[in-house]
């Protein structure tokens, strides 16, 4: 199903957080039964396929920690949101927001289960910069900056903040 809807990505993700009873990417795989394999890819991070009703990521095997937990919550994303167009996924270069809204929702879905609002609020609010808040949170900054341009999209009122479309592409 391709959701058109912000608010439905949030509330899936918020849904994934408390059927897994955690917000870590590994708990959550593998709370929905999905298996996750090390890839030696050489420039795609990650990719989501469903294969006789069983769900997989590969995941390519040098990611440093903060980027493989980032793209296996993508692919999650992929998982929760785009389940029946994954036997459509022929090329697995699925990172690209500026191509394709699939892309953007899965990555909205990580940040939204990364990133807390409360905490992204909170440290907005003491004027910490997104690199910043990257590294407090041990994030991305491209992902920090989407989520608080959907924080900002759901009527927070913040400076916004300035992120490359591209964060997760090779």
């Amino acid at each position: 199903m391709h959701l058109n809807n912000y608010d439905a990505i949030i509330q899936t993700a918020d849904h994934t957080v408390r059927q897994a009873a955690s917000r870590n990417a590994d708990q959550i795989a593998e709370s929905l039964g999905i298996t996750v394999f090390p890839t030696a890819f050489k420039k795609q991070k990650g990719a989501y396929k469903v294969i006789e009703r069983n769900r997989y990521v590969f995941l390519k095997d040098d990611l440093p920690d903060i980027m493989k937990s980032i793209v296996l919550l993508h692919e999650i994303g992929h998982d929760r949101l785009h389940r029946k167009q994954a036997a459509e996924f022929h090329e697995f270069n699925l990172f690209d927001m500026s191509r394709s809204r699939m892309e953007y929702e899965a990555n909205l879905f990580a940040a939204h289960i990364m990133l807390p609002d409360e905490e992204i609020i909170d440290y907005i609010r003491r004027g910490y910069s997104v690199d910043q808040i990257a590294n407090m949170m041990q994030s991305d900054i491209n992902l920090v900056a989407l989520k608080a341009a959907d924080l900002s999209r759901r009527g927070y009122s913040f400076r916004p903040q300035d992120y490359s479309s591209k964060f997760l592409k090779g």
